[in-house]
């Protein structure tokens, strides 16, 4: 069993997944526990990791690749456990618990080739070492596309600006950005994607303003993306996932920004399901289409994204039932449908690369298409 502790306060400052380097012990934060309550549960061993990847306790896939490097470390931190058996054990485990997300085996891959040359003896401590890297590595690649998003945002603004002014109109309130799920904080180290950008955009004194789209099955957009924004301090409102196109359609969506599992080296966008409509939606209406992502969630190795890439299917219960405090403040898991109704509950959509007005990277905005990706694989082999 891992241990936890809970709080209704959730400290000013923190991180999805921490290590602490006294007690050499590695904590998540549990959000299948928010937004009622604050839980840091420690992962003690690979089983808890598994378990904490596939329950999510951990998501999205930043988070879920950084999370998998650590659980290698806990396979191979006890010395007499520490050997290329266990590591290969770990690694086949471990990619196994989240198909879709690319990063979980980008993470993994890592692990490996940077273990290969380790002794038995060395394999604990340069698995440490590896998964505090590629923490730290989190941090910053996610703070430099949020300020190159940003920028884009500073652009859009201006813009907005500019036309009303044209028109004889009064001076806009707001820029107003769409989001899909979760692709914040929680969804990586620290910084988020598609929210770093926003939060760089409100650092810089933008007046921002998000619609949050509910993001069933799971609501992780109602759970999670407006609890975030309000510890923030960003003016944001709860939606229906259905309500963005009637948004756009009145003028109300500036641009939408969302995050990505997987994206393919021509461009295509995985990312949870629901986006592929938001993005129809804002090419009918003219709205800007951004994919906030770190290299790590390319996949250069395909370029279909609808033949290629794996979609998870989840569990019937999360769309059967909904689990919420009653009035009481008592949690409870409701039945919403009649009994044995059959489900479908795939994950995941695929946005194709025509429909992305462009990728937010930390090495810049670049464009969703071929040329452009291939361009930034030949930057990162330099």
């Amino acid at each position: 069993m891992n241990s936890m502790s809970k709080s209704e306060v959730t400290p000013l400052k923190f991180e999805s997944i921490r290590y602490d380097d006294v007690n050499d012990r590695v904590y998540v934060i549990d959000q299948t526990q928010l937004p009622h309550q604050f839980v840091e549960r420690e992962l003690h061993d690979l089983d808890g990791t598994c378990e904490a990847i596939s329950a999510m306790r951990v998501r999205g896939a930043p988070l879920i690749g950084v999370t998998a490097a650590f659980g290698v470390y806990l396979a191979l931190r006890n010395p007499a456990m520490a050997s290329r058996t266990t590591l290969d054990e770990a690694v086949e485990r471990l990619a196994a618990t989240r198909p879709t997300a690319i990063n979980l085996q980008w993470a993994l891959n890592k692990m490996v080739e940077e273990l290969a040359g380790s002794g038995d003896d060395e394999l604990g401590p340069n698995a440490l070492a590896i998964a505090l890297r590629l923490h730290a590595e989190d941090i910053a690649a996610c703070a430099r596309l949020g300020d190159y998003g940003a920028t884009l945002l500073q652009s859009l603004w201006v813009e907005k600006c500019r036309a009303a002014q044209q028109a004889g109109e009064a001076e806009p309130g707001q820029l107003n950005v769409l989001t899909h799920c979760n692709a914040g904080s929680l969804a990586t180290v620290d910084w988020g994607t598609a929210l770093a950008v926003i939060y760089k955009a409100q650092e810089q004194g933008l007046p921002i303003h998000v619609w949050v789209d509910e993001t069933r099955p799971r609501n992780q957009g109602a759970s999670l993306t407006a609890w975030e924004l309000a510890r923030r301090g960003v003016k944001h409102t709860l939606i229906v996932d259905n309500a963005g196109g009637h948004l756009m359609q009145l003028g109300l969506v500036d641009c939408c920004i969302v995050g990505s599992d997987r994206t393919t080296r021509r461009g295509d966008v995985c990312n949870k399901i629901g986006t592929y409509l938001k993005a129809l939606a804002a090419r009918d209406n003219g709205v800007p289409f951004y994919v906030a992502l770190p290299v790590s969630t390319i996949d250069f190795s395909l370029l279909d994204g609808m033949s290629e890439i794996p979609i998870e299917e989840r569990a019937s219960d999360e769309v059967t039932h909904m689990t919420g405090r009653d009035a009481e403040g008592v949690e409870r898991t409701i039945r919403l449908t009649p009994e044995n109704t059959p489900v479908s509950n795939f994950g995941f959509d695929v946005t194709p690369a025509n429909l992305v007005s462009a990728l937010i990277t930390e090495y810049g905005v670049i464009e969703a298409n071929e040329e452009a990706l291939a361009e930034l694989r030949l930057k990162l082999s330099e």
